[in-house]
């Protein structure tokens, strides 16, 4: 079975290796030595001033609004995973939905002004499949409107625009180190941010309010990571450099056969040092893509329809429309990639679609 993507797992002694010293210390939770260890080294590979460790990538989005204090409206992209949606809804905020680029599948910086009301308090953007917003467009309509910029990077692992770490922009940027990601600690996320004020409220959200034992700064809830899935971040950590070399190698493949398909690829922006984390394409026609994902589910090859549906359409809301995101969504398709994927696979399927 080749599916949409596979966990990179390190060799289990190295994983052991990290749990023993859990086992040792008898810390598995609250914060103990892996964890801060972890976030040492990911501070220091990223180049970033202030990054904490939590429990999964959803959790960082719903405290960033809360530790905001934003109310009201937040402009949104409808082409992300659903959870960019989720949290503005769950922290009782209105979603306002801009579409999205055509080329880059980023959220349209072109339309942000025209959906900017006195009830809007933030901009919430998701770098997709690890291509960068035009993130100095987005500064400036923040700062003229005095608007709050949260960016859903939860594909953007090592990702930098400009020389830099695209987590460097905004007021908050979230990331996921799920399973499927290419860092990850099988289920868990971070939020990174410049504001130390800021990071500080984040901070005690993230652990019950707590100031220390008996005392608490404020309201709080359960998002922190534990020694056991920091482990598996330490063993992940140290093949970094084979897990960019592989992906890139697969991209690779995918760009020498695909070359005279008639699907459309995602356009990279332009200064940007992208992670080769996903390899969208884009068909003319949805009857087009389900009959490919059909012949390749047969020889039980598992693409995913990866953004899909368009979150403007969610049953939960009023529906707002948003033509570019929803005719996408119908018709792009994330193709296997993954480290060790066999060449032979690649031409596979890329010879499926090319022949439609």
């Amino acid at each position: 079975m080749i599916n949409v993507t596979q966990t990179y797992l390190p060799p289990i002694e190295e994983y052991r290796s990290f749990l023993q010293r859990a086992w040792d210390a008898k810390w598995l939770t609250n914060r103990g030595q892996l964890v801060k260890e972890l976030e040492e080294k990911l501070i220091a590979y990223l180049g970033v001033d202030n990054l904490t460790l939590t429990t999964n990538g959803t959790l960082p989005l719903q405290i960033a609004i809360k530790a905001m204090e934003l109310k009201g409206e937040i402009i949104t992209t409808p082409f992300s995973y659903v959870a960019t949606t989720s949290s503005i809804v769950w922290e009782n905020c209105k979603p306002v939905f801009v579409d999205i680029h055509p080329d880059y599948l980023t959220i349209d910086e072109t339309l942000i002004e025209a959906a900017i009301t006195n009830d809007t308090s933030a901009i919430l953007a998701t770098h997709v499949f690890g291509n960068p917003c035009n993130v100095e467009v987005i500064e400036q309509i923040a700062r003229k409107h005095n608007l709050k910029v949260i960016y859903d990077a939860a594909h953007c692992f090592g990702v930098n625009y400009k020389g830099k770490s695209i987590f460097d922009y905004g007021d908050v940027s979230t990331c996921s180190f799920h399973a499927t990601k290419i860092f990850h600690t099988g289920e868990g996320g971070c939020w990174i941010t410049n504001n130390k004020e800021l990071h500080h409220k984040i901070y005690y959200h993230h652990n019950f309010g707590h100031k220390n034992q008996e005392e608490f700064l404020g309201l709080g809830t359960n998002a922190k990571m534990s020694e056991l899935q920091a482990a598996m971040g330490l063993a992940v950590f140290g093949h970094l450099d084979e897990i960019f070399k592989g992906r890139k190698e697969v991209v690779g493949f995918y760009d020498e056969y695909l070359k005279d398909s008639p699907v459309r690829k995602l356009k990279i922006r332009e200064n940007t040092e992208w992670n080769y984390h996903y390899y969208p394409v884009i068909f003319d026609t949805e009857e087009e893509l389900l009959k490919v994902k059909e012949i390749l589910n047969s020889q039980q090859i598992f693409p995913r329809r990866y953004f899909y549906p368009s979150l403007n359409t969610l049953p939960y809301l009023k529906e707002q429309k948003c033509e570019i995101s929803e005719s996408i969504s119908k018709r792009i398709l994330c193709l296997p990639l993954y480290v060790g994927l066999d060449k032979r696979i690649v031409e596979n399927i890329s010879k499926t679609i090319s022949n439609g």
